[in-house]
């Protein structure tokens, strides 16, 4: 779990639009390669695009899930799971294993993914929806609020456009975002300090604690050959010290 990278939440409905499928992606994607990383309840829609973007923009991506850690849920997103360990991302539960998805225990879930951020943006959903109980905790927890305006005629739009009319911040990009939360600085420190995606990625994994150029080659899935020319740059510019024994830390 990283606790020095700057963390926001993406929530929304579990039956996005394409509109909603979009936006989500997007940001999610472009936070990540600007260094911040996502957190969401891995559910079905909006939380698992957010994922997904996170993960393809080479970035951290959190999952906080409502049940023991045994059993992923929903089952139909255990491939997602894999891919957010892979990446470097991680998965957590305040719940023992062998607890089941119990309704209770969603809305419970949702203040851990809040109170992990620095803010919570609702990208998509209904007037009353589970999402907008996060946005509820955020609010409870300091924390900024953000929604993504939507189409008026849009039930699914309804819960972003009423936070919108209650003083939340409109995201309209990822740089509306980075403003609100004051990240500018570090962000711009971090899209300048990689110069490819396989540093980028490296980086992003050097940031997570994995050291080891054995760990950072399989969890990058890079090939050995990239990796090492990767790292050598990154060597000669002081991004990275050799620490030795193959292993690596970010400068």
């Amino acid at each position: 779990l990283i606790t020095d990278m700057p963390l926001v939440s993406i929530v929304g409905t579990r039956h996005p639009s394409d509109y909603g499928r979009h936006v989500t992606y997007s940001l999610a994607r472009e936070l990540a390669r600007s260094g911040i990383g996502i957190v969401s309840g891995m559910a079905l829609g909006i939380d698992a695009i957010a994922h997904q973007g996170a993960i393809d923009g080479s970035g951290y991506t959190l999952a906080v899930q409502a049940c023991g850690l045994d059993s992923l849920y929903p089952a139909t997103n255990r491939a997602l799971g894999a891919r957010i360990l892979q990446s470097g991302g991680a998965i957590i539960s305040e719940y023992e294993v062998g607890t089941a998805p119990l309704k209770q225990n969603f809305v419970a879930r949702n203040r851990i993914v809040s109170g992990l951020s620095l803010g919570c943006i609702v990208t998509e959903a209904n007037a009353v929806s589970g999402s907008l109980i996060t946005a509820n905790f955020a609010l409870e927890q300091n924390r900024v609020v953000m929604a993504v305006p939507g189409n008026i005629t849009s039930l699914s739009s309804a819960g972003p456009n009423n936070l919108l009319r209650s003083g939340a911040v409109a995201v309209t990009s990822a740089s509306d975002i980075i403003s609100a939360l004051d990240l500018a600085s570090t962000t711009s420190t971090i899209t300048a300090a990689a110069k490819s995606q396989a540093e980028a990625k490296i980086l992003h994994l050097l940031a997570t604690g994995i050291s080891s150029s054995e760990e950072l080659i399989d969890q990058s899935q890079l090939s050995a050959d990239e990796f090492a020319r990767a790292i050598s740059l990154m060597e000669i510019t002081g991004k990275v010290r050799n620490l030795g024994a193959g292993n690596w830390i970010a400068r």
